[in-house]
């Protein structure tokens, strides 16, 4: 049995099960299809139930991003051997992951309000890459510019046509274009 089965009705609905039911019924319908009366649904539950949980679907939204970065988001912190370049490329990689992981998962994170958990994780990553000599300025602007891009980038592949091959097509154009040497 998946925990996005029905829960039953004797079961005290908890605020994780919700979550996990969510990202279930994410990956099966996308952003547009996932609404709470849906959610409701598949909990077996009324829909004001799900209320005193998360205030709003933009509350849910705000958990559910919070959810996927905390499974999937494995170098959100800098690591021991890390020095600031290898952590930026590896937390870009692994932010991009965590968005992959669900379905229309850049959409769900987009517009998110940043909890305590990635506040603390933002502090640790500001604090990193200060001590490696970026100025505050310097180290926000790069966490935030490469967090858009990454953000963006996923947005495009989730949106874009689901073969591969002709998706990447242009991009292999470009690619194989000798612009800035001998011709």
């Amino acid at each position: 049995m998946f925990i996005s089965d029905k829960v039953s009705s004797m079961t005290k609905l908890q605020p994780n099960t919700v979550i996990r039911a969510a990202l279930d019924l994410l990956n099966e319908v996308g952003v547009d299809g996932l609404t709470t009366r849906k959610l409701a649904e598949r909990l077996g539950v009324q829909q004001p139930a799900l209320y005193w949980h998360f205030r709003n679907k933009r509350a849910l939204l705000d958990a559910l991003a919070e959810a996927m970065l905390a499974e999937n988001h494995t170098h959100s912190v800098p690591r021991a051997d890390d020095d600031w370049r290898s952590f930026l490329i590896g937390n870009a990689r692994s932010f991009r992951q965590a968005l992959l992981a669900y379905r229309d998962g850049a959409r769900i994170h987009a517009g998110t309000r940043p909890g305590a958990p990635q506040m603390e994780t933002a502090d640790a990553q500001l604090r990193f890459l200060c001590e490696a000599g970026f100025s505050a300025g310097d180290a926000v602007n790069a966490l935030m510019t490469i967090s858009y891009f990454t953000v963006g980038a996923v947005l495009e592949e989730q949106a874009g046509d689901s073969d591969a091959a002709s998706a990447a097509a242009p991009l292999n154009r470009l690619r194989s274009r000798r612009c800035c040497g001998p011709r």
